[in-house]
């Protein structure tokens, strides 16, 4: 772990926090960040936002929620051997990193506490893996580390680009963090 790494701390969005100097680059990102996420967690209760922050600056974010998914969107060896009714998951619905701090591995810390989440996820409650809506960009590094995409049945976004809805089984979850890690073995 490099020195800068060793100095951002993961934490859950606190109300107080200050949101509005973040810029990704990605202009839906920033303002859900700014304006929504607070609501989303603070006042509704349907997601939950941890941060990453360094030297009092907040330099990326990722939202989680909770979610559900059927047997049947699964491949069939993953399928076959669970029931046939909502299964419970972690949804990664967002990830960003400040466009002043893109490229120095924020994106990956915070991929990682997510996937840990999902293993306490598993054994305090249920999980079955983990969901992540990867912009088209990003496809490819979520394939590296597992992901593969599923079918989704509803949540078309119209004329914004379609993320690709993609699962990690909790099973190859802790290779994942490995990866993420750099690591391998």
């Amino acid at each position: 772990m490099s020195n800068a790494e060793q100095e951002i701390c993961i934490r859950r969005l606190e109300p107080l926090d200050e949101r509005s100097e973040f810029h990704s680059g990605n202009i839906d990102l920033d303002r859900f960040f700014q304006r929504y996420a607070g609501q989303n967690q603070f006042r509704h209760h349907i997601g939950t936002t941890y941060v990453a922050v360094q030297e009092n600056r907040i330099t990326g974010f990722v939202t989680v929620s909770s979610g559900e998914m059927v047997a049947e969107r699964l491949s069939k060896a993953l399928g076959r051997r669970l029931p046939f009714y909502p299964l419970p998951i972690l949804r990664i619905a967002r990830l960003a990193v400040d466009r002043r701090y893109q490229g120095h591995g924020i994106g990956r810390l915070l991929l990682r506490a997510m996937l840990e989440l999902a293993l306490e996820m598993r054994d305090r409650a249920g999980c079955i893996g983990v969901v992540v809506d990867a912009k088209p960009d990003a496809v490819t590094f979520y394939s590296s580390l597992g992901f593969t995409p599923i079918d989704l049945i509803s949540g078309a976004l119209g004329d914004r680009p379609e993320p690709v809805a993609m699962l990690l089984p909790i099973q190859q979850i802790e290779v994942a963090v490995r990866e993420v890690d750099g690591t391998t073995g």
